[in-house]
């Protein structure tokens, strides 16, 4: 069914998307899901599965132009939003919060470690990765997706294979399965599949030797089984890996009580095999965080290149400084940023959903309403989000 180039696609999408939310969450919601995780898996496969790739989909048929992608709804607020979305997964939120994630599950396990040596460590790392832009998704997808599937199979296995039962949990199933929803808003993964496709796209035209202009769906149909296929496999990677981590961390839930959630992992990995097999738990979320860093990097800093400075400044120059800026703002820790986009990230996540829908509804139907109903879900939701808060009030 697959063939070797589209697994390797498949395989760096997989890698792309997972990054630092999506280690810590799956075991959150396994965590406090406990008995009924099976429902909070069905919220979460929906925003951070589903969604994603149905989002990577509708912007690739868009031949990954977001001015076009975005310009649907009106040209300067388009600009806006996929500016203020490229800061958010780039070195004001998605980037530093993999170097923060990546440290605290280190310094569980080792502490001692200051946060400004790991920090200047994974960014030179990053920017090394990122360097050879056009090799990004075969250094991802065939180097170092296979390591962080065996890392975290190594851990799913050995906490299935030797679990307690599950906690019971009083939550109903209609609240487990929005906390399930809401968990897969924060991994931030439609925004990022927003600027991920043009990785993918990439990756598609050297796969199958055309020309960009050549990705609509009916004028390159080849593509699209190929863009289908691969998406198919990375969600599928997804989905098993959510789900293992998920019931894992509900059978062994007492081993994670009071532990916060970026140490999560390597709290559980230490009470399934001991103090000298947490350095698998290290080596998992530093190739989850690793991989999805260095193309997050390489995309920002292409975007701003090709996009915003029309390459009058160089790709290099940009990397080091998307790097540098997402140095000091690890500083934050992996708690600090969360707390600092999940405003934005609630308010804008739902309209984004929908244009997301109506723009790939667009390429494959001719649907052209999309002002109407992306304006709407916005408004909607900050009644609902003030109305919300003002109540907490």
């Amino acid at each position: 069914m697959f063939k070797e180039g589209t697994v390797g696609i498949g395989l760096a999408m997989f890698a792309m998307f997972f990054g630092a939310g999506n280690v810590v969450f799956p075991l959150a919601l396994g965590q406090y899901a406990g008995a009924q995780t099976g429902w909070a898996m069905l919220g979460m496969f929906t925003t951070a599965i589903i969604v994603p790739f149905l989002g990577l989909i509708s912007i690739v048929l868009f031949d990954s132009d977001h001015r076009a992608f975005f310009g649907r709804m009106g040209k300067l607020l388009g600009f806006l939003v996929g500016a203020l979305i490229l800061l958010m997964i780039g070195p004001f939120g998605g980037i530093p919060r993999t170097i923060t994630l990546s440290y605290s599950t280190l310094s569980y396990a080792i502490p001692g470690i200051p946060l400004w040596i790991f920090s200047l460590g994974a960014c030179i790392v990053i920017f090394a990765g990122a360097w050879q832009r056009s090799r990004v998704v075969d250094l991802v997808g065939y180097l170092l997706t296979p390591l962080l599937l065996f890392s975290l199979v190594v851990i799913i296995l050995a906490g299935v294979l030797h679990h307690p039962q599950p906690a019971e949990t009083h939550h109903s199933h209609w609240t487990i399965f929005l906390e399930g929803l809401l968990q897969g808003y924060n991994t931030l993964d439609l925004l990022a599949a927003c600027f991920f496709s043009s990785v993918v796209l990439a990756a598609l035209i050297r796969h199958h030797h055309v020309r960009r202009g050549e990705t609509a769906l009916f004028t390159h149909r080849m593509h699209l089984r190929t863009l289908l296929k691969s998406s198919l496999l990375g969600a599928c990677l997804l989905g098993i890996i959510y789900t293992g981590l998920s019931f894992v961390a509900s059978f062994h839930h007492q081993a994670m009580e009071g532990v916060d959630s970026d140490q999560l992992l390597s709290a559980l990995s230490l009470h399934l095999m001991g103090p000298y097999a947490g350095i698998v738990s290290n080596v998992a979320v530093m190739l989850a965080c690793l991989t999805t860093a260095i193309t997050l990097a390489a995309v920002f800093s292409d975007t701003l290149s090709r996009e915003v400075f029309k390459e009058k400044v160089s790709y290099p120059t940009l990397l080091l400084i998307t790097v540098s800026i997402a140095y000091f703002v690890s500083y934050l820790r992996f708690t600090g940023i969360v707390q600092a986009v999940y405003p934005i990230l609630i308010l804008f996540y739902p309209s984004l959903i929908v244009l997301a829908l109506s723009n790939l509804a667009y390429k494959i139907w001719g649907f052209k309403p999309v002002k109407v109903p992306v304006y709407s879900v916005f408004f909607l939701t900050a009644i609902v989000w003030i109305a919300l808060n003002w109540g907490g009030h």
